[in-house]
């Protein structure tokens, strides 16, 4: 796991690279360097897991100096593509990093379609001066860039961009966050100078010219994987089979790894798996708690805990930690992000590298697969778990001007079924690329690197295309996966509703947190985008929340998130 960046086209200097790769340091704590030719820099930060010795450094460069690589993320099976390749490249290291150079040098673009892995990379090509660069299917690494006056810039993170480019807000992307929850479509970001390449994308960029494609149809490998899929105890073997495929792979590291358990399903299956296929290895866990009882999933977890006898960490956040954690996680994620929950999480990752540890495991990806959140069965088009029918936003505080640039966002459709479609819009537009980007930030905050095996292409393709009664059944989501994990997982964790709250976010903002809420209130007054409020509303909805039975959070969290993002902006 690293930090990338590049600049391509238009002068720059050395010094333009360093304060890049400066601001993103914490993504790769263990080596750092710069390549510089006439038209291209190229820099990078390096946080060791496979292949730990100085010659699996980047840059990378073949052997012939017309390649250079930047490369973040892990190819998960390097080592059978190594195999493939054979004699036809002359390997110096036994890292994925060479394995992912030969690739693309032997089978050009198509090399993207043999990677099992997450990944963000660049390569230029210095005698075409040409740049490819490619992201992973579903965007679990990120990849930033800026194209204009002649140039173009990309890294992992915006803040490297604005080191060197200004900040221009995106304020369509702002007003649709307020009035709709979004995030973003796949190429936005919340500044509107700087894009993202979409998950399943690649880009080329030559004497000027950028142009993208998409490399990964989703929608396509659905359809044409369409068949019957066999009886029941065939698709609960197959999907195992996979899952425990997709574990081993991730498993490959040359430092140690632990886990990230939580209460719920999909976490105790994978701890279960982990000690199953790697019943030595003793892999530590953590997890949060807050020692409110209403949302802590601790119960579920001790029992778990009791049945595989992994030593566990846990992790508490205090409703005292929130104002200044929040501060540091919001310099961290660039945008806006979750929640409370998210300030918890990024606890587990700082305490996991203070015990040493490089790599954890973690159980997303399974809710999007077999439709694990409640409104795929219901009549509701909500973007946010466990709503119901109360509104999570207030758009009513918007100004006039400011709120009529938001406009509903549209998703494709491309299946015939409601709960794919709802499925496929989660996993491309809105839960999942969120999720990644809240993880990625706050696991390489503590530079850790964060592994997802439930996110191996392979299951979510399996998963996604099977009938949906698989999926739902007598109100029962993820149906056959609860069956299959009760050949793992105590009953009672097989059997646990999906909990959509984790912390005790809305009874902190009106009690304990009071006062954090009110100087966010008043930061947003003093700066720059106040103009985007009307405050007199704003006080008014506060008033409310204070007063009443506390409701939905999520618009309070949009205010604290936003003075804490913009405040500083002049």
């Amino acid at each position: 796991m690293c930090g990338i960046a590049g600049i391509i086209g238009a002068s720059h200097f050395k010094e333009n690279m360093q304060k890049m790769l400066e601001s993103m340091g914490h993504r790769g704590p263990d080596h750092s360097a710069i390549y510089k030719s006439k038209n291209c820099i190229l820099g990078h930060n390096r946080l060791s897991i496979i292949d730990l010795s100085e010659d699996a450094n980047q840059p990378f460069i073949d052997p012939t100096g017309r390649y250079h690589l930047v490369f973040n993320g892990e190819i998960y099976n390097y080592k059978e593509l190594r195999e493939e390749i054979g004699n036809r490249y002359q390997f110096r290291t036994s890292s994925d990093t060479e394995v992912l150079l030969a690739s693309y040098i032997i089978y050009g673009k198509d090399c993207l379609e043999k990677l099992n892995g997450m990944f963000a990379f660049a390569i230029w090509d210095q005698d075409k001066k040409k740049v490819f660069a490619a992201r992973d299917r579903f965007g679990v690494k990120p990849f930033y860039y800026s194209h204009n006056q002649g140039s173009f810039i990309f890294c992992s993170e915006i803040k490297a961009i604005h080191t060197i480019v200004n900040k221009v807000v995106n304020e369509t992307a702002w007003a649709n966050y307020f009035s709709y929850g979004s995030y973003g479509m796949p190429e936005e970001t919340f500044y509107s100078n700087i894009s993202q390449l979409p998950g399943g994308y690649f880009l080329e960029y030559q004497e000027g010219s950028l142009q993208k494609y998409c490399w990964y149809n989703f929608e396509k490998r659905i359809k044409d994987g369409a068949s019957d899929s066999g009886s029941e105890a065939e698709i609960k073997n197959n999907y195992l089979n996979l899952l425990e495929d997709a574990i081993k792979l991730r498993f490959r590291a040359d430092v140690q790894v632990g886990f990230n358990l939580s209460g719920g399903v999909d976490s105790s299956l994978l701890l279960a798996l982990v000690n199953h296929l790697h019943p030595n290895h003793n892999i530590r866990a953590y997890t949060f708690y807050t020692g409110d009882e209403r949302y802590d999933e601790l119960p579920w977890v001790e029992q778990m805990i009791a049945n595989t006898g992994n030593p566990l960490e846990m992790v508490r956040l205090n409703s005292a930690e929130v104002p200044q954690l929040a501060e540091i996680i919001s310099d961290y994620q660039d945008e806006p992000f979750g929640g409370i929950p998210t300030l918890a999480y990024s606890k587990i990752f700082r305490q996991a590298s203070e015990d040493g540890m490089k790599v954890l495991l973690d159980g997303q990806g399974m809710d999007e697969q077999w439709a694990g959140y409640d409104y795929y069965s219901s009549n509701t088009n909500n973007l946010i778990q466990g709503v119901g029918k109360e509104s999570a936003f207030k758009p009513e505080v918007l100004s006039r001007d400011f709120g009529e640039l938001g406009k509903q966002p549209q998703y494709p459709e491309p299946f015939s079924s409601r709960v794919q479609n709802l499925q496929y819009r989660d996993l491309f537009y809105t839960k999942l690329p969120r999720t990644l980007r809240f993880n990625d930030r706050v696991s390489m905050a503590a530079s850790t690197e964060l592994r997802e095996p439930f996110l191996d292409y392979r299951l979510v393709e399996f998963a996604f295309g099977l009938p949906e009664n698989m999926k739902i059944r007598g109100g029962v989501h993820k149906f056959l996966l609860r069956e299959i994990v009760k050949e793992f997982v105590p009953f009672e964790v097989a059997e646990a509703p999906k909990r959509p709250l984790q912390t005790p976010q809305r009874e902190w903002l009106g009690s304990e947190l009071v006062p954090f809420v009110e100087q966010s209130l008043q930061d947003l007054k003093e700066c720059r985008y106040a103009i985007w409020f009307d405050f007199d509303l704003m006080e008014r909805e506060w008033k409310s929340y204070r007063k009443n039975e506390k409701g939905h959070s999520f618009f309070l969290w949009q205010w604290i998130n936003t003075a804490l993002l913009l405040k500083n902006y002049q």
